[in-house]
């Protein structure tokens, strides 16, 4: 697996908590490495690449049909790989009780896919411009699934690249739903990542036990 990382510094960089950020449908794990580099320098930030190259070029985590919407085994199998690369981080090397799954627009509901599917291997998640998976049986969001996890989500004002539909059904079940922890942005922008939400997800990850 292609993974890029930004590799932890100074005080607590020996045994460093890890951020495993996911990028959008189209893009590389370059994309990401602009909010990688917000994160407060004790952490390490695993930038791995989607395994499904694009005739139109980048890359993405699962096939779909149709923007936010994915087709079941494709992210069952995308899913499974990336905790088999996840299993083989050495314990020795980082904290893997203080794991965060974060992601951007496809990326978003990957990660949001690896935290509804292993809750307990992960304590937090930065949900960016996305959607849940929906309308599938492989993974599914359900009442409670992630109680205990802290979760900063956020999304744009005028944001109509992923279905209103599944972004509203998505802040529901995170607001109402998932048992989550969750600190809620908007912003007056479109489908990006703005300097004040990298801001916030920087203050929002100084909140986090160590």
């Amino acid at each position: 697996m292609n993974v890029e990382w930004r590799p932890a510094a100074g005080p607590g960089s020996e045994r460093p908590p890890v951020a495993v950020l996911f990028h959008g449908r189209g893009a590389t794990e370059q994309s990401l490495l602009p909010l990688a580099a917000s994160f407060p320098e004790r952490f390490a930030v695993a930038l791995p690449r989607g395994p499904i190259g694009l005739d139109s070029g980048g890359y993405t985590w699962f096939e779909n049909r149709g923007l936010g919407r994915p087709l079941g085994p494709s992210l069952r199998g995308s899913v499974d790989g990336m905790h088999a690369w996840l299993d083989e981080l050495d314990p020795a090397k980082f904290d893997l009780t203080h794991v965060i799954a974060g992601g951007f627009s496809a990326g978003m509901l990957f990660g949001a896919a690896m935290l509804l599917d292993r809750p307990g291997r992960f304590s937090a998640g930065i949900l960016l411009s996305g959607t849940f998976p929906w309308e599938i049986t492989e993974i599914v969001p359900t009442a409670g699934r992630l109680s205990g996890k802290l979760v900063f989500h956020a999304h744009g004002d005028f944001d109509e690249v992923i279905p209103l539909d599944l972004v509203a059904r998505s802040e529901k079940y995170l607001l109402e739903e998932s048992g989550a922890t969750v600190q809620h942005r908007r912003y007056p922008i479109a489908h990006e990542i703005s300097a004040q939400e990298q801001t916030d997800v920087l203050a929002w990850l100084e909140t986090l036990p160590r």
